[in-house]
């Protein structure tokens, strides 16, 4: 097992993958946060630096965007960290990496959030958390092949967001409950 103190961030190890994401949180309320996929991490340094050559922005958000999905990001992640006995991890300011994985998850709800009015995001948090992480990682990758720069805002992109924002997870469920309702009463006919 690896030692604990080798992993940052929200379950990145080095020493297992370069490739991670990089969030990165400024101090002003009025700059936005990015979120970079990386395949390579700068050994030894404390704050990473971003290199626009490699290091691809997948999404930025306005800071009001991203605070209201931070606490939900961190307590998904840190669940699954913990069951993995690997330290936990929290938001601060400056930069902060994400396991591949975890961090493919994280930039699905961002895009759905990106462009939507923030009204709707407690229903895309309601929607990303009823999906599971290999559904989310295949909406991803998906998404990602088709549109994954940061100003990519079209076709897979646009379907994410329909699909996290507009579509109620409980209504759905609920719709599907008086679906079932009514097939058993049909059948008990």
């Amino acid at each position: 097992m690896t030692d604990k103190k080798s992993y940052y961030g929200f379950g990145f190890n080095p020493l297992e993958s370069q490739h991670h994401f990089l969030v990165v949180i400024p101090r002003s309320t009025k700059n936005d946060v990015v979120i970079y996929e990386r395949f390579q991490w700068q050994e030894g340094e404390e704050e990473q630096s971003i290199d626009i050559r490699n290091d691809r922005a997948k999404v930025q958000l306005s800071k009001n965007k991203w605070k209201q999905i931070e606490n939900s990001l961190r307590v998904e992640f840190n669940e699954r960290l913990k069951k993995d006995n690997i330290l936990v991890g929290k938001w601060r300011l400056g930069c902060i990496p994400v396991q591949r994985l975890l961090g493919k998850e994280m930039v699905l709800l961002a895009w759905a959030i990106e462009d939507s009015d923030p009204s709707v995001i407690d229903t895309a948090i309601k929607n990303w958390k009823g999906l599971s992480p290999e559904e989310r990682w295949w909406l991803f990758t998906m998404t990602n092949a088709a549109t994954g720069y940061i100003s990519d805002k079209r076709g897979w992109r646009k379907a994410i967001r329909y699909a996290l924002t507009e579509n109620p997870i409980e209504e759905v469920n609920r719709q599907l409950n008086l679906f079932d309702l009514s097939i058993n009463r049909e059948i008990e006919k």
